[in-house]
């Protein structure tokens, strides 16, 4: 999957911009404020949510602008489109091929994989971010994984807001939502499930390798292994465990005013392989290494499972890099192929592919 030509209008500090792309590296470099991570956010875009800053849509149209933004990019076999008006400054409009279509319908056409100086922190701080990046990493392997996660979370919150009442006629209801977020949350645990699995397989890698090799799996809030999908015996008994589940924490949830179990609360744990360590007793240096190995063992994946490359954005990557993880990185991504979207302040980190790589310096 190629970029071949990206067009921002009125987005974030960029009046316009355009950038034509090819398959390999693509290096933006400039001093601090120059605009570079915005390009990568609205690269980002062009996935279901709200991009790599997860910020609101209304703060990325530029200040003195007409108060909405656009983002045009031309891939292998799609013209994709998104952006905002003034009128819905919040509401994401999608176009693919010149026609109206759903921010779902994003990820079939385009996988995306990102890491930012923000997710550094990862293993440190809380499960929702580690929630979203393993599911950022579903979406590319399973387009289908975006509508679920909606459907479910829209269930969720119909069934949060019965939690707070307790009339006659409610039971049906809370029925009816349950088994809606069963049945879509059943689906969310067997891609992530699919995703681990297939990570699995491609970071077992050679011990003297530079990259620190991650074990990954799966941990559910409650520590419930029916919430989590872990058992194998087909998708209906994984809806019928979690509906019960559901019906059986009806009680607690109600005094808590929401759910406080289910794939909503998975967490993704992470150790390192050789030293037996987990992620977050590691070093800084370690646990970049380590997100980069997922990253990349990611990307190979998904070029297995949907004969397409996910477009890689790199932002400020070769930070807490020492200069052979840099070269093996470097190295690696050069051999896989695909296109990669990179940021620094200076190219000098990047002289060992400066004959190889687009660069763009951003003033």
């Amino acid at each position: 999957m190629t970029i071949a030509r990206l067009s921002l209008e009125d987005f974030r500090n960029h009046a316009r911009l355009e950038i034509v792309g090819r398959a390999g590296f693509m290096l933006l470099t400039g001093p601090n404020g120059a605009g570079k991570t915005n390009v990568l956010e609205a690269i980002s875009m062009l996935s279901p949510g709200r991009g790599l800053r997860r910020a609101p849509l209304s703060t990325m149209a530029r200040e003195d602008g007409p108060g909405g933004f656009a983002i045009f990019a031309r891939t292998d076999d799609a013209d994709l489109g998104v952006g905002t008006d003034a009128a819905a400054p919040e509401r994401k409009k999608v176009r693919i091929n010149q026609a109206g279509a759903s921010a779902g319908a994003l990820a079939e056409r385009i996988a995306l994989v990102w890491l930012t100086p923000s997710m550094d922190r990862i293993f440190l701080e809380g499960a929702a971010g580690r929630r979203r990046f393993l599911d950022r990493l579903t979406y590319a392997l399973d387009p289908a994984h975006a509508g679920a996660t909606t459907r479910y979370e829209r269930a969720m919150r119909e069934r949060n807001r019965l939690l707070g009442a307790d009339r006659p006629g409610d039971q049906a209801w809370f029925e009816g939502l349950e088994h809606q977020m069963a049945e879509h949350g059943a689906a969310i645990m067997r891609s992530r499930r699919a995703l681990i699995d297939r990570l699995a397989q491609r970071v077992m890698g050679d011990p003297d390798d530079p990259f620190a090799r991650p074990l990954l799996a799966l941990s559910d809030a409650g520590h419930d292994d029916a919430l989590i999908g872990a058992r194998e015996d087909g998708e209906g008994a994984d809806v019928a465990r979690l509906a019960a589940a559901f019906r059986a924490n009806r009680f607690v949830d109600r005094a808590a005013g929401r759910a406080l179990a289910g794939p909503h609360r998975t967490d993704l744990l992470v150790r390192h392989g050789a030293k037996d360590r987990p992620a977050e007793q590691c070093s800084t240096g370690e646990q970049k290494a380590l997100l980069l190995a997922i990253v990349l063992a990611h990307a190979d994946a998904v070029a297995e499972a949907r004969a397409m490359r996910p477009v890689l954005l790199l932002d400020e990557v070769v930070a807490h890099l020492d200069p052979l993880r840099r070269a093996a990185l470097f190295a690696r991504l050069a051999a896989r192929g695909g296109q990669v979207w990179m940021t620094g302040t200076e190219p000098a980190p990047f002289a060992e592919i400066a004959q190889d790589a687009v660069h763009i310096d951003l003033i």
